[in-house]
């Protein structure tokens, strides 16, 4: 991205303002978790502050309130993914690798089996 383009918010301009249609997962006053409008794995959940914050390293005008906030509602929605499926991935995405300049963290489960994870993780032991 150059410092001369657009900045894209999908958060902002789309899933918060209703122009496309989500399926909300949990929510508070300040976070919303909803399934991923265009789901790169079985289970593909994402959870955003409903005000704009650019990203887990620049808060904007956020407190750090805020981001406790997101990450007890991360915390919350991956517990239950995990419960149900076995397995749990969280992540969030910094500088060129985060497409929407909102901060938002992705809650998946891949679709792996148990064998396959412990093909490519090991045993844990």
């Amino acid at each position: 991205m150059t410092g001369t383009a657009a900045v894209s918010d999908f958060y902002c301009h789309q899933a918060l303002t209703g122009a496309v249609p989500i399926e909300k997962v949990a929510e508070t006053d300040r976070v919303l978790a909803f399934h991923h409008t265009n789901p790169s794995y079985p289970v593909h959940i994402v959870v955003i502050p409903k005000e704009h914050v650019p990203s887990l390293t620049d808060l904007g005008n956020a407190d750090e309130s805020l981001l406790h906030e997101v990450v007890a509602v991360v915390r919350e929605v991956a517990a239950g993914v995990e419960k149900e499926y076995g397995s749990c991935s969280v992540t969030t995405n910094l500088g060129l690798y985060q497409e929407s300049k909102h901060q938002h963290w992705h809650v998946v489960y891949r679709g792996e089996s148990e064998a396959e994870i412990r093909d490519m993780y090991g045993n844990h032991d």
